[in-house]
């Protein structure tokens, strides 16, 4: 064999070699919402525990709210080629487009704990919010004797707290001496603080908060002792924050908290991932049950 025949097998063996390890899997790329808050901080860990039992390359980036922030890791995501990207949108609606993104690049798109509206993904993985919100309604219905007004501090930017809040309405509907006399959006504990308080000066006659995230249940509880209304407003929560669970043991105004568990969604995560590599058919739907955590 001469020196151009060797190198130009060289070089098609090479080529081939390339092409063939493209071909293998790249891993997954996972786009979280934030790292501000348990929930997704105990998700990123089953995330990163799973793969690393499964052998599989994860790469998770933080949005921390931040929509722009997000669509540009997903495309990062997309130029280095991933085999599959887990999203948990921060924005239901805005999502679309970087879903769209990735599919247009062949690369499937799992959504965990928030789904995206317009798009259809490989899966969806999350609390089933709706079940969770009827619940939280069916508990505060019973902590307050099936009368009363009630507040809702909302996030109606994520799809999950919207099935979550309609829920609860849906729920103290079924009760007619129950009524929801306000709705306001606080986002951030900070924002949920000043929300619960207006609405406690505006109605002061509210007996009961439904806080879409413990977050901002516990701000409602902080709002309820700074206006001298200790043991006259029930809170329930929605996340199962190791700190909620704790206000539910010792704080009278925390009636209880419904549990989400990240751990699952984010194991789970990962496996469907994994299956979605190799080819296999998921589910399109994967619900997990919440659960209702009250005073021990």
């Amino acid at each position: 064999m001469s020196i151009r025949q060797f190198t130009k097998s060289l070089l098609i063996s090479v080529t081939v070699t390339l092409a063939a390890a493209a071909a293998q899997a790249d891993g997954i790329g996972a786009s979280l919402l934030t790292q501000q808050h348990p929930f997704y901080n105990e998700l990123a860990k089953a995330m990163t525990a799973e793969a690393k039992a499964k052998s599989v390359s994860l790469e998770i980036s933080i949005a921390n709210q931040d929509l722009n922030k997000q669509l540009a890791d997903i495309e990062d995501f997309v130029v280095k080629g991933v085999d599959v990207i887990v999203m948990s949108p921060v924005d239901s609606k805005g999502a679309r487009a970087a879903v769209m993104r990735a599919q247009a690049a062949g690369i499937k798109v799992i959504t965990v704990d928030v789904p995206v509206e317009g798009a259809t993904v490989a899966s969806y993985i999350g609390t089933d919010n709706y079940a969770g919100g009827v619940k939280a309604g069916e508990l505060m219905a019973e902590k307050l004797g099936n009368k009363g007004n009630v507040a809702i501090i909302d996030y109606p930017l994520v799809q999950s707290v919207v099935n979550r809040v309609n829920g609860f309405k849906d729920a103290i509907a079924k009760h007619p001496d129950m009524k929801i006399v306000s709705i306001q959006t606080g986002i951030t504990r900070a924002e949920a603080l000043a929300v619960a308080q207006n609405m406690l000066q505006a109605n002061p006659d509210i007996t009961g908060i439904f806080g879409f995230g413990d977050d901002a249940a516990l701000a409602a509880a902080v709002a309820v002792k700074s206006a001298g209304l200790t043991g006259k407003v029930k809170i329930i929560g929605f996340d199962g924050m190791p700190e909620a669970l704790a206000a539910v043991d010792n704080d009278p105004d925390m009636a209880g908290v419904i549990q989400q568990f990240p751990d699952q969604m984010g194991k789970l995560a990962v496996d469907t991932a994994i299956k979605i590599a190799g080819g296999e058919t998921v589910p399109a739907q994967q619900p997990i049950i919440p659960g209702v955590y009250t005073k021990k």
